[in-house]
């Protein structure tokens, strides 16, 4: 017996106050970090929903104009609410019972490798680095109906408890909030596609 089918949100609805530009349509090369993101993850035929706010909404639909995009009107009350925004949207339109695989956009520094063992896994499990959790993050079917349930200002972490696998990827920890931190992630690009 197969895996549960897998489905994505990319949380993309972020003030991005610190970095004085939206985080989703931050330059990575030739392309927006979004676009990155979302080119990752899709040519491994992963459907993708992508959550934004009524103020990056209209410029991530222009870049991204075949993509499954919902806005969350209330992004300042936390990550929960706009996962749970996702996962309705992915309820209506393809149906319950589902692997989902949560990326937040200011968080791109996993590798390949790191993608691919979250794709083959049917446990709610993300990846760490010295100790310490990173992103993306796996919901199995069960967690998933678990923050469908809880309050949208619940942290992630008050409602499920990923098993925790140790990798190499030298940028897992990168949170873009500084345009040092993009410098960063270009610098660390070609490790981000081949670290295992």
């Amino acid at each position: 017996m197969g895996l549960p089918r897998l489905e994505c949100v990319i949380l993309a609805a972020g003030s991005s106050s610190r970095l004085g530009s939206d985080k989703a349509l931050v330059r990575v090369g030739s392309r927006t970090l979004i676009r990155w993101l979302v080119d990752r993850i899709t040519e491994r035929g992963i459907g993708i929903t992508i959550v934004a706010s009524e103020k990056n909404m209209r410029e991530i639909s222009e870049k991204l104009p075949d993509s499954n995009l919902v806005v969350n009107p209330e992004p300042h009350k936390g990550r929960t609410g706009s996962l749970k925004i996702g996962i309705s949207s992915i309820d209506i339109s393809t149906g319950p019972n589902y692997r989902l695989l949560v990326v937040p956009v200011d968080r791109p520094g996993f590798s390949d490798s790191t993608l691919e063992r979250l794709i083959d896994s049917n446990e709610t499990c993300c990846p760490m680095r010295g100790g310490r959790g990173g992103h993306p993050l796996l919901l199995s079917p069960i967690d998933v109906q678990r923050v469908k349930a809880s309050s949208p200002d619940l942290p992630l972490r008050d409602i499920v408890e990923p098993f925790r696998f140790e990798v190499t990827d030298r940028a897992l920890h990168l949170n873009i909030d500084t345009p040092a931190d993009i410098d960063s992630l270009w610098e660390n690009i070609d490790s981000v596609n081949r670290e295992s």
